[in-house]
């Protein structure tokens, strides 16, 4: 059972009100044009949205999961684009920053990037390198008071219009994990960081993603995030954290999808009736609906479980896969309730279909996620419903 507190309640009231009086009018718009939401984007920043996870000292709330996952949730609703955008910041782009830069470092770049001042991401994908982490060849190597850093990444969420990049990168020649680091990149002050080509997407067309390369680029050494080594376990750190956002944002997706769906088949007439109530239009929304409520306790359970320190990345990888996999089902059936309509421009469900395919790779693959899962298949666990 899932228990939102009063004020957990306000909270999600409060964003979904400006979710719908300012990201659902825009959405259609910016996806047409695959136009970074530069105006929403500081919006969200100055409403205090891409400081919730972080605490008041750096201008965030120290929010809780749940109430993270709620906002996610609600922003997904409106337009799955903004909220790519908005999860890239609020927790990979700054989230290292944080966690291992100095306080100068934090005070330069976190805080404004909380304001929404500084567009931030995190950059770990290479042509040959997804989820084999240990095949990166981004190369760091140490000179002096700097290190150099030379290498690709693609795939890089916000990357045409980033002022700052958190990069993964080798620290010596050997394949493997350990000599994996962190390092934190200024486009303004250094030079050998450019913009490769933009990736141009079917799918959540407005947050805008492209190739970084890195040419020689020299980088101070208090910009090394966390040492020289471990740079795969601090990656590891937040994975449960952001396959959980995830969850929150397909459930966000699938919620809008089914909400039109519905409303068109309450309108829509065929054979003298609404087509609602005829059985095969009926029984496809109550799959979808049972499929929806499903993935949202999972994905607060698994929310409620991070929240109270519970072990987590089995949860977090089941709470992903079904919801990402709802989210494609979902979308697939909205679209196949509106018919032919499904495949006009003018109404929104095209674009809930091809948005949910993102959800997908994001945070893990479902095979990648399998596995996870299939270390650990014991069901005997005395906490499993214990939070949330």
């Amino acid at each position: 059972m899932i228990r939102f507190t009063p004020e957990q309640e306000r909270f999600r009231q409060a964003v979904a009100r400006f979710v719908d009086v300012e990201v659902a009018p825009a959405a259609e718009g910016i996806d047409e044009r695959a136009e970074f939401p530069a105006k929403l984007f500081r919006r969200i920043g100055e409403l205090g949205y891409l400081g919730l996870r972080y605490p008041e000292a750096y201008g965030g709330a120290d929010a809780d999961m749940v109430t993270y996952c709620l906002f996610a949730e609600e922003l997904a609703r409106g337009s799955l684009s903004v909220a790519a955008a908005a999860a890239m910041q609020s927790l990979m782009g700054t989230h290292f920053i944080y966690k291992y830069g100095s306080e100068a470092l934090r005070q330069k770049y976190l805080v404004p990037a909380l304001r929404g001042e500084l567009i931030a991401t995190f950059a770990l994908t290479e042509p040959n390198a997804g989820s084999d982490v240990a095949g990166i060849t981004t190369r760091a190597e140490r000179r002096g008071d700097h290190w150099v850093l030379r290498g690709g990444k693609t795939w890089v969420t916000n990357a045409p219009v980033a002022d700052v990049l958190t990069v993964a990168a080798k620290t010596s020649g050997e394949r493997g994990m350990q000599n994996i680091a962190l390092f934190l990149l200024d486009r303004v002050t250094m030079r050998g960081i450019t913009l490769g080509r933009s990736i141009e997407k079917m799918s959540v067309r407005a947050s805008v993603t492209g190739e970084i390369l890195l040419a020689d680029v020299e980088v101070p050494a208090e910009h090394l995030l966390g040492g020289e080594t471990g740079g795969a376990e601090k990656i590891g750190s937040i994975l449960s954290e952001i396959r959980v956002m995830t969850a929150a944002i397909s459930v966000g997706l699938a919620r809008a999808a089914y909400q039109a769906a519905l409303a068109y088949a309450r309108e829509r007439q065929a054979f003298g009736k609404p087509i609602v109530e005829h059985q095969a239009i009926g029984f496809k929304l109550a799959d979808m609906l049972t499929q929806l409520h499903a993935a949202t306790l999972m994905t607060y359970q698994a929310a409620g479980r991070l929240d109270a320190g519970l072990p987590l990345a089995r949860e977090a990888a089941m709470a992903k896969l079904f919801a990402s996999e709802m989210a494609v089902r979902v979308t697939d059936e909205a679209a196949r309730i509106f018919a032919s309509y499904g495949l006009a421009m003018e109404y929104p469900i095209q674009r809930y279909f091809r948005d949910a395919r993102f959800l997908l790779p994001g945070g893990g693959t479902s095979e990648i996620l399998r596995v996870v899962i299939g270390h650990d298949l014991d069901w005997d666990r005395g906490d499993a419903f214990g939070a949330g």
